[in-house]
């Protein structure tokens, strides 16, 4: 199913024929310098935006990734492959204490080559809670309504057009006949095949992932990619940076080949998302009077039900999440008990597997029902509630990157809360039985029994099952710097030519899936920065 096999165009393929400015660092055989106006680190929502809207206008730009630059053709519906290939840490990143598997991408195009397509605006009483508590005044839906607009348009985000699957469906049934509201979530896709494999990289190039969208549009402007090239530190002299030294990686891509590569500009942008751009700059050293760097780095924690039906779900097939609940998001005040989104995640053999609780033939016999089973997400909302203060970067001795992200008792509590309405949504809509990603649950067979057993649970690490693919936070942007180690423009205090563009500047988890608010923050800012640096306005993103 891939544009190998001559089914789709390869974009990347041709645009390489075309003359594109591409550099594999694992090719190296020697020390390379490079210089341009802008050095962009990482290449996702928040960098790949930033290119495209920088070369378009008129500014030389240099995007390195760490990650391999794949197409199409590489992409096999295939998780052995994909995990190692595009994911952190093969798709086993944990927290430090390994209570919290988090998923985030590892290619170019970063987390959107990747994600399930759910684009959301940032909801108004998030950015209502920035503006009052962090003091960012143009947070408003009437200042990022354009933005947010431009993106979709760009990106193709729109409702979906065809019905739920029976792995969605069942949330919507379910929620339904117990007189809870859902909502359909908006995809950024074009001519999409409806085949559910969004997580292993589109084989068809219908998901408008950066992959297929902002980097090819910013290489088709002149500008220049290198990839599978770790950016290890920036040089600082005074207030300014001098230069990204990059650690050019082995063809593996993980390990130091031993070359280096010396990237200079007027201006650097950091996006490598919220653990490894505050890594980058806490390796640098940079500026942290307030040590607010990599601090209040927040996750959506995320909890799993898993329900078995008499008919088949085949979770695996069909557009990965198209129906959602904000309906535990708005039952309480924003700063009160953690509230939570509900969503319906597709199932693959080998996440689901290593997500799911048990070992032996208890294991094995839920497997055996991988075609009736259904899955559930609840994510909690972190980062408003006086003790949800989220997690912190820091550095390994080697100085790689881990996430500290304590689980304390108001998350237990909002967990089990999850748990609950999870499994009553489940049962509403016909399930034989439920079991909670919990070590020490089994499979309920009634409402009734779920109710009681779920309450019993202990909640604590290692027992409940925790996930997250948001991650935010750690270089939080406020309009007072004892809040934000940015400014609402996104720029480093501290350092007058450097900025951040992803989802570290995020100053709390939003309560939503994130990239649609990264990619519409991110165009606003990279279109100031585009008219600081040339004295004229901004091309918008084509």
């Amino acid at each position: 199913m891939s544009a190998a096999h001559g089914l789709v165009p390869d974009p990347i393929q041709a645009g390489l024929a075309r003359g594109w400015k591409v550099v594999d660092a694992a090719a190296l055989h020697e020390d390379r310098a490079m210089t341009a106006d802008v050095v962009i680190v990482g290449s996702g929502a928040g960098g790949a935006v930033s290119a495209e809207i920088l070369a378009r206008s008129g500014l030389s730009v240099i995007v390195v990734e760490e990650g391999p630059l794949k197409s199409s053709r590489d992409f096999r519906m295939d998780e052995a492959e994909a995990y190692p290939a595009l994911y952190q840490e093969s798709a086993a990143r944990k927290s430090a204490d390994k209570g919290i598997n988090i998923l985030q991408g590892r290619a170019v195009g970063g987390s959107t080559t990747v994600n399930w397509t759910s684009s959301f605006r940032t909801p108004d009483a998030t950015l209502a809670w920035w503006r009052q508590r962090h003091g960012l005044a143009e947070a408003t839906p009437e200042a990022l309504a354009p933005w947010f607009a431009m993106a979709e348009r760009r990106l193709g985000i729109d409702d979906w057009q065809a019905g739920p699957n029976e792995n969605n469906d069942i949330l919507r049934r379910g929620a339904d006949r117990l007189g809870i509201p859902t909502g359909f979530i908006r995809r950024n896709v074009r001519g999409c095949w409806n085949l559910g494999y969004c997580g292993m990289g589109c084989p068809t190039n219908a998901k408008q992932s950066m992959l297929v969208t902002c980097i090819p549009a910013a290489l088709d402007q002149g500008a220049t990619l290198v990839t599978r090239a770790r950016a290890q530190a920036l040089r600082i002299r005074g207030e300014r940076v001098e230069e990204v030294l990059c650690h050019a990686l082995d063809p593996g891509g993980v390990l130091p080949s031993g070359r280096l590569l010396r990237l200079r500009a007027r201006h650097v942008v950091v996006a490598g998302g919220a653990i490894n751009s505050p890594a980058l700059l806490l390796r640098s050293r940079a500026p942290d009077p307030g040590g607010q760097l990599g601090k209040r780095t927040f996750l959506h924690p995320t909890l799993v039900s898993a329900a078995f039906f008499p008919q088949r779900v085949d979770g695996w097939a069909g557009a990965p999440q198209t129906v959602y609940s904000d309906h535990f998001l708005g039952a309480a005040p924003i700063d009160g008990p953690l509230g939570y989104k509900l969503e319906a995640p597709p199932l693959h053999p080998l996440l689901l597997a290593t997500t799911m609780p048990g070992f032996g033939e208890g294991h094995a016999a839920m497997m055996r029902d991988f075609p009736h089973m259904q899955g559930m997400l609840a994510l909690l909302r972190d980062g408003f509630h006086a003790d949800s203060p989220g997690g912190a970067v820091r550095l390994r001795p080697d100085g790689s990157p881990e996430l500290d992200y304590p689980l304390n008792a108001t998350l237990w509590e909002g967990a089990r809360r999850a748990l609950l309405s999870m499994a009553e949504i489940q049962f509403a809509a016909g399930a034989r039985s439920v079991q909670p990603a919990h070590e020490m649950a089994r499979r309920y067979t009634s409402w009734e029994e779920a109710r009681r057993g779920i309450a019993a649970l202990p909640q604590r690490v290692h027992l409940t099952r925790v996930a997250s693919a948001h991650v935010m936070g750690g270089c939080a942007m406020a309009g007072d710097e004892r809040l934000g180690v940015t400014d609402p423009d996104g720029r480093y205090r501290g350092l007058l030519n450097l900025s951040v563009h992803d989802g570290s500047l995020f100053p709390t988890s939003i309560g939503a899936n994130p990239q649609l608010s990264i990619y519409g923050i991110a165009a606003r800012l990279a279109s100031r920065l585009a008219a600081a640096l040339t004295g004229r306005p901004a091309a918008p993103l084509a």
